[in-house]
């Protein structure tokens, strides 16, 4: 797949702030695994492949465990994920599928016994980060990882 369009090169300026609001998401304060996971689970429902491997890479290199990120996918019916996490996949495919049927309040009262009222609002700002960025690549084609890897 040939990349249609270099995002940071065509819109510097805004590309600055994306670039500055991921780094306020990453430096929130929520555990660094939890982003990873819903990043990456974000980036599944979106069919953004730059994305899932990227974020599989570094929660790896986070320490994330493999057969955990195998089964982010298949989150439901894992024993491998906290009820904290699990609180925050079902927001986070709420959030990334919204037009579907909007935010019902028992999920939101659901999410509010695993997660502070700061930390669900640091949850969701991270879900629309992740939801720009898959926007991003999958719009313009951006280069994946593993074909630049093997084109070089």
């Amino acid at each position: 797949m040939k990349q249609r369009l270099q995002f940071f090169g065509a819109a510097p300026e805004i590309m600055k702030a994306v670039s500055a609001l991921n780094k306020a998401v990453d430096e929130c304060g929520l555990e660094k695994s939890l982003l990873h996971l819903i990043k990456l689970r974000a980036s599944q429902i979106n069919g953004c492949s730059y994305c899932v491997e990227m974020h599989s890479r570094e929660a790896r290199h986070d320490g994330e465990i493999e057969q955990r990120l195998y089964l982010v996918s298949a989150w439901k019916e894992s024993p491998l994920f906290s009820e904290r996490e699990r609180a925050a996949f079902a927001w986070t495919e709420t959030v990334t599928k919204i037009a579907d049927s909007g935010v019902p309040d028992d999920l939101y009262a659901k999410t509010l016994e695993h997660f502070l009222e700061e930390e669900l609002a640091k949850l969701t700002v991270a879900i629309g980060m992740i939801n720009i960025w898959n926007r991003l690549c999958v719009s313009f084609h951006a280069i994946h990882p593993v074909a630049a890897a093997k084109a070089a």
